[in-house]
């Protein structure tokens, strides 16, 4: 059998994965049936990725689409549960990913032929399914771990077979950073220009027009500042407060939050979801504020290449970053590690990065916060690995990883093993010709 996909593929509203097509049952397993389109979508999607080596690539995704069916049943036999408020969410991320494909929730309407709340409707089963499936596969490998043998062991074997990989080389960065302050004078002129747009909302003007024309969440102000429905612990704790107490379309008083300030309309609440409309507005920063910030990380830096201050105590006493709490220390998003690539790091670190050597501190540098604000900072090179066959001292890690992957790998093909043989399982020709499909055949 070839081998199963551990991550399940995941249609994410993929324009071209909703093609018509000429719909018909290829499969049944258990309850669940095997369409024609399931097939034919994620196919069309592989295709408008770029990728142009077909092969046996539909029966792989076939395959793929067998065992996600597979999981499904059975986590319907088990009882296994998602909530309706887990379903939602997911559902609400996946139609916010098309709508910024598309560009706006009416393009989206437009493109299906239908209201947003009948999308919702129409793809609700299918979100659920997915969640259970991803459930019952968590369940299946859930008990798997490695022991540090189990790792050498799999070391050993992979430089037997000269199959070690090859580490590219990494790097690990902490981090000064200075934010200029905004002044009181800013902060007022913000929020007069806030409280002016709520008085003429009350007074009759469109809350959507205003929204679209002066707010700085660039996004959301294309669709009139609508956010679409949230649950609870989605928004910033200071902006959901304020939501979640609105009642009725009632405009909150002006919010500040770490991206700016608010003013907040609520549209509809569904229990513990909410849809809401915004106008934000961030304070811009003086030259004169943005000098002083430079000016301060100045004298720090002094004080680090004098030796009088290490970078740990600068980071945890100066920084105005979250990853002071962590010396300064900068972790990588995508793996939850202190090791970056350089092709990883954002453009303006690697520029700097790219010029330093183990343990050189940079110059005071201006950079472009997430959030579109100035700020000064210095940066640290802690540590430079070169490219590298992998061993067991710099990538256990890694090799650890790879080893619980290969485990629960095994347990899913014999998990399938086993189920096959308890399951009623019926094919039509198209899957049939994929000789993948004989594995499945009792």
């Amino acid at each position: 059998m070839k081998k199963i996909l551990i991550g399940l593929f995941v249609i994410l509203f993929s324009i071209e994965g909703f093609s018509q097509v000429i719909d018909k049952i290829e499969a049944v397993i258990g309850n669940e049936l095997i369409l024609t389109s399931d097939i034919e979508s994620q196919y069309l999607q592989y295709l408008s990725q770029g990728y142009t080596e077909k092969g046996e690539v539909k029966c792989q995704i076939i395959q793929d689409i067998l065992y996600q069916k597979l999981l499904t049943h059975q986590a319907k036999v088990d009882s296994v549960e998602v909530s309706e408020k887990e379903v939602n969410k997911e559902l609400e991320r996946r139609l916010s990913s098309f709508i910024s494909q598309l560009g706006s929730q009416e393009a989206m309407e437009e493109y299906f032929g239908k209201s947003i709340l009948e999308v919702k409707e129409e793809f609700y089963d299918e979100i659920e399914n997915q969640l259970l499936s991803q459930r019952m596969q968590s369940q299946i490998t859930s008990s798997i771990s490695v022991t540090p043998q189990e790792v050498r062991n799999l070391f050993d074997q992979l430089k037997k077979e000269n199959e070690l990989p090859l580490i590219p080389s990494q790097i690990e960065i902490s981090q000064v950073v200075k934010i200029p302050e905004i002044s009181l004078e800013e902060k007022s002129r913000i929020r007069k220009k806030l409280i002016n747009f709520r008085e003429r909302i009350n007074k009759g003007e469109d809350f959507k027009v205003l929204a679209t024309l002066y707010s700085d969440d660039i996004e959301s102000a294309k669709n009139g500042g609508e956010l679409g429905f949230v649950s609870r612990g989605d928004l910033v704790t200071e902006f959901e407060a304020a939501a979640f107490a609105l009642k009725g379309d009632e405009i909150s008083e002006i919010v500040e939050t770490s991206y700016g300030y608010h003013i907040i309309q609520l549209i509809e609440r569904r229990g513990e979801q909410i849809n809401v409309r915004h106008i934000l507005m961030k304070a811009k920063v003086s030259s004169e504020s943005l000098l002083i910030a430079k000016q301060e990380l100045e004298k720090i830096n002094t004080l680090l290449k004098s030796g009088e201050l290490t970078f740990e105590e600068a980071a945890k006493n100066h920084s105005d970053d979250v990853s002071k709490n962590n010396g300064g220390l900068l972790i990588n998003p995508s793996t939850s590690s202190s090791l970056f690539t350089t092709e990883s790091l954002p453009d303006d670190v690697r520029y700097s990065a790219e010029k330093l050597e183990e343990g050189e501190i940079s110059s005071v540098n201006l950079f472009t916060m997430n959030d579109g604000t100035k700020a000064y900072r210095i940066i640290k090179i802690n540590k430079k690995i070169e490219e590298h066959t992998a061993n067991l001292t710099d990538d256990y890690s890694k090799i650890h990883d790879y080893a619980v992957n290969s485990k629960k790998q095994l347990e899913i093909v014999s998990w399938i093993d086993k189920m096959i043989d308890e399951t009623y399982i019926r094919f039509e020709d198209l899957i049939l010709e994929c000789e993948l499909s004989k594995n499945w055949i009792k």
